[in-house]
């Protein structure tokens, strides 16, 4: 393997990201400006929108929820975690309000449950993207070494780790990967 091409891909990749985030916050800043100005989307009232239900979407819609419970408790381990540790390991903190944001609920044409439901998707989807960056740094500072098999869905870090069986130099590998998420690491 080319580690070169692989960082140099890995450099594309994150280019072609930030164009991504680049377009999508513009389509973002569009859509705020064209909502202050038009209201005549058209809202689903609360009866029609339980009234036009599949009767499997009711009955697992309290499975959905439950789900709550466990995110709440993760989010509350994963941030106490980061305050106690990031700091002690010089690891630069991760954001919350980067990563979970609740917005939707705003939006005039959504009725109260597809609001709930907005909250909670915001809330559940942007706490799995905190709680992975968290992850990812730590497994950079502690673990900084790929698998024998590629998993799927890696993070963006992942593609900078040791290759599986690579020992070589592997000291100074680990502080440049430690380096590379806070100027603070010694």
């Amino acid at each position: 393997m080319d580690k070169q091409r692989l960082r140099s891909l890995a450099e594309r990749l994150k280019e072609i990201e930030n164009e991504i985030d680049n377009e999508l916050k513009k389509g973002a800043d569009e859509t705020k400006k064209r909502l202050l100005c038009d209201f005549s989307a058209e809202k689903v009232s609360l009866i029609e929108y339980i009234s036009g239900a599949k009767p499997f979407h009711v009955l697992t819609a309290p499975v959905i929820y439950s789900m709550i419970i466990p995110a709440v408790i993760m989010d509350i381990f994963v941030t106490v975690y980061q305050a106690v540790c990031f700091p002690a390991y010089g690891i630069d903190r991760v954001k919350r309000d980067d990563y979970i944001i609740i917005d939707r609920h705003k939006l005039p044409y959504l009725n109260i449950l597809q609001k709930l439901n907005c909250i909670y998707c915001g809330y559940f989807n942007g706490l799995i993207g905190y709680v992975r960056e968290i992850s990812s740094r730590t497994e950079q500072y502690w673990c900084p070494i790929r698998h024998s098999k590629l998993p799927k869905g890696v993070h963006e870090r992942y593609l900078n780790f040791i290759e599986y069986g690579d020992g070589k130099d592997i000291k100074e590998e680990i502080k440049r990967l430690r380096k590379m998420i806070s100027d603070r690491v010694k």
